[in-house]
């Protein structure tokens, strides 16, 4: 197998994520789920997703469709399109599988993971994290990460094109 190919296996469609959530479970690890557009991977998403797996064996990151991301951030986003975000979170050792969802919260995807963990910014309450419910009823933990100051997608994206 090749090192794309290796990669490619990473962002799983929805029965392979069934699969692998299967096993994960036989084999007793701790499945921390994240998510995310993650539009022009940066430091600040390196050091986040990095502090995300150090709370699990296997880390889950729901990335936002193309769609969803524009009915999020505008018509003008994303700048990278979704098969290169994947590729590009796949690339990243500590990344266990990459997961597409094209609704704007992952709260199916949540649902049909069943985190241990779920992980969002410090920029979140714990209680107002999407999917705080239904991990907390099954007792897993929300835990939220300190964001690196100064390293924003729309910050980047300002200052490359002079807004800044």
């Amino acid at each position: 197998m090749t090192q794309l190919e290796i990669l490619q296996n990473k962002i799983l469609e929805p029965a392979k994520l069934e699969n692998m959530l299967s096993l994960w479970r036989f084999q007793d690890k701790k499945i921390v789920f994240t998510n995310g557009c993650f539009d022009i991977l940066h430091r600040g998403h390196i050091e986040y997703l990095s502090k995300a797996a150090d709370l699990g064996d296997v880390l889950i990151v729901g990335l936002n469709t193309d769609s969803s991301v524009s009915r999020i951030k505008g018509p003008k986003r994303p700048v990278v399109d979704e098969q290169s975000r994947a590729l590009l979170l796949a690339a990243l050792h500590f990344s266990t599988a990459i997961v597409l969802f094209d609704e704007s919260t992952p709260y199916d995807l949540i649902r049909k993971i069943q985190p241990d963990i779920l992980v969002k910014g410090k920029d979140y309450k714990a209680e107002e994290v999407v999917g705080y419910d239904i991990v907390t009823a099954k007792g897993g933990k929300v835990e939220t990460i300190t964001l690196v100051d100064g390293f924003s997608t729309t910050g980047l994206i300002q200052k490359l094109i002079g807004d800044q």
